[in-house]
């Protein structure tokens, strides 16, 4: 099995990356892990703790769980993903079956700020954006997707996301195998880490 983490700042282009990659490789191959279905349960606190709660930090991560799900794939095993509701703040009692892929996509603003994970991928990508660009990708999100409004939004962004950002995500980059500039897209990296893909699952 090849682990291929896939890191960058919120609205970096993760996903889009994600797709870019998967564009055009068998899906029965191809799965895909997202690190916000492994932020912790807060059934202990109410609503308005959770709301508080700093989920850029690595602290909010269950990356034990992380980790142990990708071993269980590595090892061939079924694995039960939880599933995160941004609108509670919470996991749900929900969870995806996700069997084994020769290949497993793994995405997530911190993935590569823990060691232990780190250590799993065998390929690890540090997607790149501007900040006023991933400001605005945010922006259009979580109105959008999300049921922010944009005081809420700017105002996580300035005194959450974006300390955040500079103290925990950027610094994993010198993690990165490949650093790819998402202001464009990037033919060259994506082909590359296709061209790797494919040797891995013909």
């Amino acid at each position: 099995m090849l682990i291929i983490g896939i890191a960058g700042g919120t609205g970096s282009g993760k996903t889009t990356v994600v797709h870019q990659i998967m564009n055009e490789l068998p899906e029965s191959e191809v799965g895909i892990i997202s690190q916000d279905s492994y932020y912790k349960e807060t059934n202990h606190l109410s609503y308005d703790e959770r709301i508080l709660i700093n989920f850029d930090h690595p602290r909010a991560i269950d990356f034990e769980l992380l980790v142990s799900h990708l071993k269980e794939l590595k090892a061939g095993k079924t694995i039960h993903q939880p599933v995160y509701s941004f609108v509670t703040h919470n996991r749900t009692i929900d969870t995806i079956t996700t069997a084994p892929r020769k290949v497993m996509l793994v995405e997530g603003i911190l993935i590569l700020a823990n060691p232990e994970l780190r250590d799993l991928f065998d390929i690890k990508i540090y997607v790149h954006a501007d900040s006023d660009e991933r400001l605005i990708r945010r922006l259009k999100r979580d109105i959008a997707e999300r049921g922010r409004d944009m005081t809420e939004v700017l105002n996580r962004y300035q005194n959450t996301l974006k300390p955040m950002h500079e103290q925990f995500i950027e610094p994993t980059k010198g993690f990165a195998d490949i650093i790819i500039p998402n202001d464009k897209y990037n033919t060259v990296a994506i082909d590359v880490v296709r061209a790797v893909i494919n040797q891995k699952i013909l």
